[in-house]
């Protein structure tokens, strides 16, 4: 683990897991790039402002490849058959593997899984109880996602809830131990799944990447699973806690949900709203420099680590007006909560067909739907990267 670096300010402590906007506001208030230590002590520099960020998510001297480090940045410190995934790829090989499983997430294939995904939601709505105090993160918003997913690739139901916490330790640990266990947890059952589907294939996009990979020669092994990872990691973890932050922000703002009550044609757009507003990925995937670098007139050196931070550009007043309210009338809906450039989210339109069908199904069948506890009761996990509820009791009428 790294030493703590003393020298840098640190970003990270209690105050900025409990408001972490607040934070950001006033590191924007004194410049558009910070140097600070990482929760493990690695210097960072973090990217604020919406216009840098946005040109950074698609700047080629930007790269998401980790050997480009000159400080030998771990992060979650991934054995090779987790860390050859897109997220840590560049033009040429990210292009090849995305071309693989594209298909398995175009906007038609999508809609014809939408009865799919709504047999699910309404199923998990089923088990919520009136009345009584329901934790809707754990019985509803996270099922959901891992459940479509996992039908995708074809993953026995007892593993997937948890293949669900190994991903959730490894983004808020106790303890720099966990991580590794949760890696390592993750790594045994991918590799054993992929055995298992090599001697029995089936109908699915599992299947289909071990095919492309023992018959074209276009996946190495380490590719392969990890493509599995990456599919499985983001085709679950982002969905459920867009779904639990969504429903928040909402009984939050109860103008609004009596609005879409009314109507439901303004669904799609609250969706790109909450997407802005109470997206839980705070940071993009980490970048390193391939040469000396000026963005928002701070000279960043060859090697260093980029965070751009996502939660800090979707609250940027000089890109949103009134940045930090909430407003499903907004005109201005872009984000970059999906991504922009090479790394656009590649499940993009599967992540909305979830979140629109999840909301929607909720509010038509609760329409007294409301907190258990005072919003300042609920608990956040303590993950610099990613904002989320640790879980959301509701009552359901």
């Amino acid at each position: 683990m790294t030493a703590p670096n003393t020298s840098l300010p640190s970003l990270f402590e209690a105050d900025f897991f409990a408001d972490p906007y607040a934070a950001y506001a006033r590191l924007r208030a004194n410049g558009a790039v910070h140097l600070v230590a990482a929760p493990d002590g690695a210097p960072i520099w973090l990217v604020l402002r919406e216009r840098d960020v946005r040109a950074g998510l698609s700047d080629p001297r930007l790269s998401v490849n980790n050997a480009h480090s000159t400080r030998g940045y771990r992060g979650f410190s991934l054995p090779p058959a987790l860390d050859a995934n897109l997220l840590n790829m560049d033009d040429g090989d990210h292009l090849r593997l995305r071309r693989l499983v594209s298909k398995a997430f175009t906007p038609r294939r999508v809609e014809q899984l939408r009865t799919a995904i709504d047999a699910t939601a309404r199923r998990l709505a089923d088990t919520l109880v009136p009345g009584e105090t329901n934790d809707l993160a754990a019985l509803y918003a996270n099922p959901l996602p891992i459940t479509v997913i996992g039908d995708l690739l074809d993953v026995p139901a007892a593993d997937r809830a948890p293949f669900s916490s190994w991903v959730g330790t490894m983004f808020a640990p106790d303890h720099r131990l966990q991580v590794a266990e949760a890696v390592s947890a993750i790594h045994d059952f991918l590799s054993g799944l992929v055995a298992t589907r090599r001697r029995t294939p089936g109908d699915d996009l599992l299947s289909a990447l071990i095919t492309a990979r023992d018959e074209g020669d276009k996946l190495s092994e380490d590719e392969l699973v990890s493509l599995a990872f990456l599919i499985l990691m983001a085709g679950a973890e982002n969905a459920q806690h867009v779904i639990t932050s969504g429903v928040l922000t909402l009984l939050q703002h109860p103008q609004h949900l009596k609005e879409l009550r009314a109507d439901f044609r303004l669904l799609p757009g609250a969706v790109e709203e909450i997407l802005r507003y109470a997206h839980p990925n705070q940071m993009a995937i980490r970048r390193f420099t391939l040469e000396d670098i000026e963005i928002g007139s701070t000279v960043i050196p060859k090697g260093e680590t980029v965070i751009l931070c996502l939660g800090s550009a979707h609250r940027d007043p000089a890109r949103y007006p009134d940045a930090d309210r909430f407003d499903i009338h907004r005109e201005d809906k872009a984000h970059l909560a999906l991504g922009h450039g090479l790394h656009y989210c590649l499940g993009a339109a599967l992540a909305r067909t979830e979140v629109q069908t999840a909301l929607a199904t909720l509010l038509r069948r609760f329409p007294r739907l409301r907190l258990a506890v005072p919003s300042n009761q609920l608990r956040w996990r303590s993950s610099w990267r990613s904002r989320a509820l640790q879980e959301l009791p509701v009552i359901v009428d």
